[in-house]
């Protein structure tokens, strides 16, 4: 009533926060499935493999769509995206806004909602261990931005990776309802290489230039205040951008080699559509008939003589 703006700090009672919105997620999640893909599924009739994977982008699509949005919202608001030097100045930040706090609760509260979605979606065995990865790798590096006061940096990384990984499923859901369609895998190639620069590109504002230039450089817990004085270490810090940079090559490395196999196999599957072709063409071209007319089953010439050569005698 008298104005003030109220801000948040972590705590122990954001497990029970985090344990209610992960029954608020499963829930969505039943809601998504059963009334969006159950039914577009039933007029598709994929096949068991792409079954599964449409269920996944389409959860995903959900996700990451809301996410995005969300996520947009809340850094213009805050104002992290006008003000780039607001990611490391005054860092510690330990008390947040209502809305970062919520978001990060929800996103955590997903992220552990997905374990035992892989129970009740019935995943592949084979699957498993590649989603558990991934489920695993988001709540690290969510937690990670939460627990250490990171949180205004993790937004931005999270709306760069919630972006491509947006057009990634996006293209999968259109690649399953029509495999002749790819031109959105072609988007999202464009947007993930963007999204990695602008990644590597933050990653050496924030880490390079602006926590070693944070005025409280002690390591200070209480406050919050984990590793700023480490940063003031030009090895350290060297050493942690370097761990980035080749983070993000074998990420780009990776992309690359799966864009060549691509490639590869759609020039292979167009050669072999060519030479299919091809033959069907040899194959319908017609036969050259003799020169003649049929007359009771005996080929006639058209002056009315037999088209056969006569034996000469010997004299």
């Amino acid at each position: 009533a008298d104005g003030e703006l109220v801000h948040y700090h972590y705590g122990l009672k954001d497990l029970v926060t985090i344990l209610f919105y992960i029954f608020i997620a499963i829930i969505l999640h039943a809601v998504v499935q059963e009334y969006a893909l159950d039914k577009i599924n039933r007029r598709l009739h994929l096949s068991k493999i792409k079954h599964s994977k449409f269920n996944e982008s389409g959860q995903l699509v959900a996700f990451h769509l809301t996410s995005m949005i969300w996520c947009l919202y809340v850094v213009v608001t805050e104002g992290y995206l006008s003000n780039p030097r607001s990611l490391w100045e005054n860092y510690p930040h330990v008390y947040l806004p209502f809305q970062v706090k919520f978001f990060y609760l929800c996103q955590l509260a997903y992220w552990l909602h997905a374990l035992p979605e892989l129970y009740f979606q019935k995943v592949r065995k084979e699957e498993i261990p590649r989603q558990l990865r991934c489920i695993a790798l988001y709540l690290v590096h969510i937690a990670g931005a939460y627990l250490l006061n990171l949180t205004r940096l993790g937004l931005i990384l999270l709306l760069l990776q919630y972006l491509a990984e947006f057009f990634f499923h996006m293209a999968r859901l259109v690649y399953f309802t029509d495999e002749n369609n790819e031109k959105l895998f072609n988007v999202w190639a464009v947007v993930f290489v963007v999204t990695r620069l602008f990644t590597l590109t933050l990653y050496i504002l924030v880490i390079g230039f602006g926590l070693p230039r944070v005025e409280n450089q002690a390591l200070d817990p209480e406050r919050g205040n984990f590793f700023s004085f480490l940063f003031n270490n030009i090895l350290f810090r060297m050493s942690v951008l370097l761990l980035v940079c080749l983070f993000q090559a074998s990420v780009m490395w990776r992309f690359i080699h799966f864009q060549l196999r691509r490639w590869r196999e759609y020039w292979n599957e167009q050669s072999s559509r060519k030479r299919v072709a091809a033959g069907t063409k040899q194959q319908a071209k017609p036969l050259k008939r003799d020169s003649g007319y049929h007359e009771n089953g005996v080929v006639k010439a058209e002056n009315g003589t037999s088209p056969r050569t006569k034996k000469l005698k010997s004299p």
